[in-house]
């Protein structure tokens, strides 16, 4: 028995020993590409679910259970390598390399993935920790200044999305927006992706990377791709922060004292209705009265196995505005899975996401904020008993708190995007992948005005829409009224095509083939609208408690007639891209497209493009030099097309209510046509020549590429004034107009400091675009070469222009009145159209050309440093050369009438026996260039702490710490999208100053 102890005794002992002289113990570190560490960098033995993360200083120890192990190091943001233990080493130097770093990042460009080095489109790319941060849900905020040609511009309303408009307006639609492409889904609602769950932005700019998209990317393409998780890595992850919202300038009107010594001065009287002795700061009253809170919660899981992965988040994001009842909340939820089978040789993929949104809009936004500038500070917000003061018998004077307090305005969305796809490796070369994809918008909007609402019927009532809208009566029925609407908009995609990627000696081929199919239905949904309720708080939730047969006259508003369409789009496309010995590269594609929002007879379209590269680093004769680590020249030309802002009956004949006509004693319906039809309607073709060159010198401590472009678009849309003998509705949707952007674009980065403790990156971008509309004439306009436009109707000023379309001139090209000064008497004084000074201007005459709304320069500046466990980012955004027409000024510059609206403080200088001294003018048009710190952020990261946590990192950011300009308004960040840019319009929301504090956590 003792023996038989002793022979299992130096059995399991042997064993033991032979066992543990089986592991390998190995120990090193994880650097990222510009030799930094990498904390929290995960490290697995291939095969087994033995696995370690670095600690802070990106070193590790790890036991593999043989000697020839091999090992998988992987971290979000840089490409997985695979390291096979060779027996003897035992400390390893492992340099990982970004997926979106420079020249060697893996770029997404339609219908598949590319080396940025080999590319020889214009691709400008960000990573997820370049993006800017802040409480910021709109894509087109995160990009904003990141990338060169890239024009985007926002306000401080947190309902509003940002314009974006890339390399110039391309069109005279309203839709000038990029194209957006999200894990491969084309068209997606850019709302359904949280920002802490993106990992890369590709934006496509020129026609060559976008021709792929045909018809729906004139106005450039942005691809956005999602985090993943990774194999053999399971990672919970939580990001969060906390923040509150200041407004950073208002407008400087007088106050109550100043506003009745220049009364007193200029034998002026208050009426007794407005002067209550009070000094009211009625833009201070539509505030909130404590700072504007954000806040934002991130929970994400994700890992996988050696054949699948996955990712799921939640995100929640609430965010205050400034402004009374303005508001945004909203949750998303997301799924991404992947998992490859037979042999690996098929990989299925499967994401849902699902964004919930809820938008508190302040009640005619665009009017309380009008109001709340030319209110008379001796009025009081309320009276005496509680009740809100009140002056009807001033027309168009409404106390802009009650119309806050006694109105309603919210809107409700849910949008679900689901696509499943399959990926499928087949003999020779080819690859095989198909992409199915449901997207789902439901919108539900309501807004009620209580029985309060009804006293302003009286006093001329007019909404203040955003330019280029005119101003329009607005009646709010009696005792209550309500509108509610409901829709959904559903679209359905199909997307199959074939890859051959084949490597034959110095030559390498890849080829792309397929078809694209989608169906759109869109305002699939109903409206209505009331009044007369029997009490004020039931809202818009129940209509039924309305009694609007009673009142004479009301008629219900069904909505948009045309708000219900179905269109489809369908495509066929291929691409050839050539590579001989990484030094010549070649790319060619063509997609033809078919839309059914266009003429029948012009149905279908081609969209062709083509790209060269030149490789210079790879030739012999740079062999000797270290100056150059990259450099390419490339060139390309393509023609894409613009099928959004189009619905599905524009060229259609349609048939509606004209008004009424009295006949034999009694007012009779008219109908007939209000839409002519063009069968002949076809798309705008945008077509443009690039030439570019990439480089990286000094080892790769400065980067850059350099691009110059031609964009011409032809064939322009517009709804044209036509002969009514010819067309009886008098206008007709046809093409005919031209426009041309042309430009340069700088992009540079460098590594300025780069020590074991301390690194300085820095990254500049520039880019400069001439904007020009060429030709505004069709076969049908009998208008001439111009339109004058863009009628903000203040006081005095009807019929007044601001802007014009003009053959030789830009888009947001000013045309108005040339101030000259004042004569003899102090009377404002103007050029007439023959130079002679006049002080009586004849509207729409005696204008001249003042400049244009477009920017001659676009600058982003981001400075990036880290010491130790410390990191602080400050980053700088600015515009130049613009005219802004700052028309809110000239409508606050009116002292004749000081008795009954507030006035600018420096326009105490102004006589009131000047009557034209407010005339919109030149005088008006101010600078709008300036130049923004638009972030700084500093955090700290503790690296490991304990055994669950791999890295913590807290941070704190303030955003528009300051600005500096000329610029008089409220802030020069005016609106540059749509078609009437560079005007400010008494519709200005406050810009705000954001103070933030969050934390990033992985477990």
């Amino acid at each position: 028995m003792e023996k038989l102890k002793l022979l299992l005794l130096a059995f399991f002992f042997g064993f033991s020993i032979n066992t543990w002289a089986q592991k390998t113990e190995v120990s090193g570190v994880v650097l990222d590409d510009k030799g930094i560490p990498l904390p929290a960098a995960n490290i697995l033995e291939k095969g087994t679910t033995n696995t370690v993360t670095t600690d802070f200083d990106g070193k590790f120890k790890f036991l593999a259970s043989n000697k020839n192990a091999t090992l998988i190091i992987s971290f979000i943001g840089f490409d997985d390598q695979t390291v096979k233990l060779d027996g003897t080493k035992t400390n390893y130097s492992i340099k990982l390399q970004s997926t979106t770093t420079n020249l060697e990042q893996v770029v997404v460009v339609g219908y598949g993935k590319g080396s940025r080095k080999n590319l020889t489109t214009s691709v400008s790319s960000v990573k997820a920790e370049d993006l800017n941060r802040g409480a910021i849900s709109d894509v087109g905020q995160l990009l904003q200044g990141k990338v060169s040609g890239l024009n985007i511009s926002s306000s401080g309303d947190p309902t509003k999305t940002a314009s974006v408009v890339l390399r110039g307006a391309s069109t005279l639609n309203s839709s000038q927006g990029p194209f957006y492409v999200i894990d491969g889904i084309p068209g997606v609602d850019i709302s359904v992706i949280s920002p802490d769950d993106i990992a890369t932005i590709d934006v496509l700019k020129d026609a060559a990377a976008t021709a792929i998209y045909g018809n729906r990317a004139a106005n450039g393409v942005i691809m956005v791709t999602t985090k993943k998780g990774s194999k053999g890595r399971t990672q919970v992850a939580y990001n969060g922060y906390f923040g509150f919202e200041e407004v950073s300038n208002n407008l400087d009107m007088m106050n109550a004292d100043q506003l009745r010594a220049f009364t007193t001065k200029n034998n002026l009287n208050f009426t007794p209705e407005n002067d209550k002795g009070a000094n009211t700061n009625w833009q201070k009253e539509i505030l909130r009265s404590g700072r504007a809170a954000s806040s934002s919660h991130n929970l994400s899981m994700s890992g996988g196995g050696d054949h699948g992965s996955y990712t799921a988040s939640i995100t929640s994001l609430n965010k205050e505005g400034v402004m009374l009842k303005s508001d945004f909340s909203r949750i998303i939820a997301r799924l991404s899975v992947e998992q490859y089978a037979f042999n690996d040789k098929v990989k299925f993929g499967l994401n849902v996401t699902n964004s919930r949104t809820k938008y508190q809009n302040v009640p005619q936004r665009n009017t309380v904020l009008l109001q709340a500038a030319s209110y008379l500070p001796v009025s009081p917000v309320r009276n005496d008993d509680g009740s809100f003061f009140e002056n009807f018998v001033s027309p168009g004077y409404f106390n802009p708190v009650a119309l806050i307090e006694h109105g309603t305005d919210e809107t409700k969305t849910n949008n679900l995007v689901g696509n499943l796809t399959a990926e499928v490796k087949l003999p020779f070369g080819l690859t095989y992948n198909l992409n199915l994809a449901h997207q789902r918008l439901n919108t539900s909007h309501g807004e009620f005005y209580d029985s309060y609402y009804s006293q302003y019927n009286s006093a001329n009532f007019y909404n203040n829409p955003d330019p280029p809208l005119t101003k329009t009566l607005v009646n709010f029925g009696v005792n209550g009224s309500a509108l509610r609407n409901a829709y959904e908009n559903t679209n359905n995609i199909i997307e199959s095509f074939f890859t051959w990627d084949k490597s034959i000696g110095d030559h390498k081929i890849k080829a792309v083939l397929g078809y694209s199919w989608q169906e759109n239905t869109l305002g699939d949904g109903f409206q209505a609208t009331t009044t007369n309720f029997p009490v004020d708080n039931v809202g818009y939730n129940n209509l039924a408690l309305s009694n609007y047969t009673s009142v004479n006259g009301y008629v219900v508003n069904f909505g948009d007639s045309k708000a219900y369409q179905k269109t489809r789009l369908i495509a066929y496309f291929g691409r050839l891209n050539y590579n001989y010995k990484d030094k010549y590269l070649l790319q060619g594609s063509l997609r033809r497209d078919g839309g059914s929002m266009f003429g029948a007879n012009n149905q279908w379209g081609y969209f062709p493009s083509v790209g060269g590269a030149w490789r210079v680093d790879k030739e012999s004769f740079m062999k000797n030099q270290n100056f150059f680590s990259d450099l390419k020249f490339r060139g390309s030309w393509g023609v894409t097309g613009n099928s959004s802002g189009f619905n599905a009956y524009t060229a259609q004949f349609i048939s509606g209510s004209l008004g009424t006509f009295y006949y034999n004693g009694q007012q009779i319906g008219a109908y007939g046509p209000n839409q002519a039809a063009n069968p002949d309607l076809k798309w705008e073709k945008t077509a443009t020549a690039n030439i570019g060159v990439d480089f990286s010198i000094l080892k790769g401590k400065v980067t850059g590429s350099v691009d110059v472009y031609d964009k011409k678009t032809t064939d322009m849309i517009f709804n044209y004034n036509v002969n009514p003998v010819l067309v009886p509705v008098g206008t007709i949707v046809a093409n005919g107009g031209t426009m041309s952007n042309k430009g340069i674009e700088v992009s540079l980065g460098a590594t300025i400091v780069k020590t074991a403790d301390f690194s300085w990156n820095t990254n500049l971008n520039l880019a400069h675009n001439k904007n020009e509309i060429v030709k505004l004439t069709s076969p049908f306009f009998v208008g001439g070469d111009s339109i004058r436009r863009v009628q903000p109707d203040g006081g005095g000023q009807t019929g007044s222009t601001l802007q014009i379309f003009k053959e030789g001139k830009p888009l947001g090209q000013f045309f108005t009145l040339k101030y000259a000064g004042k004569n003899a008497d102090g009377v404002s004084q103007y050029y007439d159209k023959n130079g002679d000074l006049t002080t009586t201007p004849q509207i729409g005459v005696d204008y001249h050309y003042a400049g244009s709304a477009q920017p001659k320069l676009l600058m982003g500046w981001a400075n990036n440093f880290q010491y130790k466990k410390f990191d602080l980012s400050i980053f700088f955004r600015g515009v130049f050369g613009n005219k802004i027409f700052n028309a809110t000024r000239a409508d606050l510059f009116r002292p004749s009438t000081a008795m009954t609206n507030n006035i600018l403080v420096d326009a105490g200088n102004e006589s009131p026996n000047d009557l034209n001294s407010y005339k919109y003018s030149d005088r008006f048009i101010e600078d709008g260039s300036y130049i923004r710190l638009d972030n700084m952020t500093l955090g700290y990261n503790f690296g490991k702490v304990g055994n669950y946590i791999s890295s913590i990192r807290i941070y704190q950011t303030v955003n528009n710490v300051f600005v500096i300009t000329k610029y008089k308004g409220i802030d020069p960040e005016v609106e540059q999208g749509g078609t009437a840019p560079g005007v400010d319009s008494n519709n200005f929301y406050p810009k705000t100053r954001t103070y933030m504090f969050g934390v990033n956590v992985i477990f």
